[in-house]
């Protein structure tokens, strides 16, 4: 008999995991899928923060592929996924998060790599009643037919509290070894994990998109705010992820690391923006995004001053430097915090 091939989009997570466990145990081969949009935490954050030293430095995706001993494609869609971002058929879920035209889209792109690397079939890890815009039983349906993948899409699972697929009507893979997980809980799966071996796996319910996340989309909305038009490129979305962003005016904001990662990090940009940091005291590192004036980067100095351990000085000495150009220092007073207002903070 022919062996059947599936390739599973692979998030990282336990149900993506458990779900390409479930369909190996069949005897099917399964290749991981994982889409690189640029909004996952991993290996970014994680990696740069002092306070997530305990965190594992690893890339999910492919610590789930190692797990399992399957092939991972690594596939960057940055590019086509910013129409999903932008103009989501679908709409925004909570925050900034297109979850349903997330889900056709890649569901689209797998059916795309299945038809021209000859396999069979797609497994996700979705579980009905999970998610409340993506994973209802109206939604799921629609992920299917949408993206073209149509009854070639199996979710192991919640398969039980599905119609039959096309894998299992054709027998490649025996329905009454699938499950019927339903709802939020996520303790079927950590049980299965355990039945399985699994410890060390990704949070669960813990999500891996930074459009979920509230505070980061309301920096999102405030950049596309600021330009007048709604658009990025990936360091505009790398550089959300780190530090403190203040907007003191429309036409101009810093971003300013809070501890040692974080600034060691913004100093890759130095040549991009102008960028501060104090001479007369230990303190973080600034960016300046925007088109300040002069009167600007001094308020931006005292800000910067304001952050560092200079905080509680008369005058604080801080170097702005242009990209690409000479320093300049100037003496500030640190600015208190009663003169920061609210709406500075983003």
């Amino acid at each position: 008999m022919t062996q059947r091939k599936a390739v599973a989009l692979i998030s990282g997570g336990l149900d993506s995991m458990l779900a390409a466990r479930v369909v190996q145990e069949q005897g099917i081969h399964v290749e991981g899928i994982n889409f690189f949009t640029g909004f996952c935490v991993e290996g970014h954050t994680h990696a740069i923060r002092k306070k997530d030293r305990a965190r594992p430095k690893r890339n999910n995706a492919l610590w789930v592929a190692e797990q399992l001993g399957i092939r991972l494609h690594i596939i960057d869609v940055i590019e086509e996924y910013k129409d999903i971002v932008l103009n989501p058929k679908h709409g925004y879920g909570a925050n900034l998060n297109p979850c349903l035209d997330c889900k056709v889209f890649m569901v689209r792109k797998a059916t795309e790599w299945i038809e021209a690397n000859g396999f069979d079939f797609i497994v996700t890890g979705e579980v009905v009643g999970q998610r409340p815009k993506s994973q209802r039983a109206d939604t799921l349906p629609l992920v299917a037919q949408e993206s073209g993948a149509e009854d070639r899409l199996l979710r192991p699972l919640c398969a039980k509290n599905l119609p039959p697929t096309l894998p299992e009507r054709e027998g490649w893979v025996d329905r009454e070894r699938l499950y019927d997980f339903s709802g939020r809980s996520r303790k079927p799966q950590m049980a299965l994990a355990a039945r399985y071996g699994f410890t060390d796996y990704a949070q669960p319910a813990g999500g891996c998109c930074f459009l979920t996340d509230a505070q980061y989309s309301a920096k999102l909305a405030d950049l596309w705010s600021a330009r007048g038009e709604r658009r990025y490129e990936l360091d505009d979305i790398m550089l959300l992820k780190v530090g403190r962003h203040i907007r003191p005016a429309p036409h101009f904001k810093l971003i300013i690391g809070r501890e040692e990662g974080e600034n060691r990090f913004l100093e890759g940009y130095r040549r991009q923006f102008t960028h501060l940091h104090a001479t007369s005291h230990k303190g973080p590192l600034a960016l300046v995004d925007g088109t300040p004036s002069a009167e600007d980067l001094e308020l931006a100095a005292r800000l910067v001053a304001r952050y560092g351990q200079g905080r509680d000085a008369e005058a604080v000495t801080v170097a702005i430097v242009p990209p690409g150009g000479e320093p300049r220092e100037t003496t500030v007073r640190p600015l208190p915090p009663a003169e920061i207002p609210g709406d500075w903070l983003l």
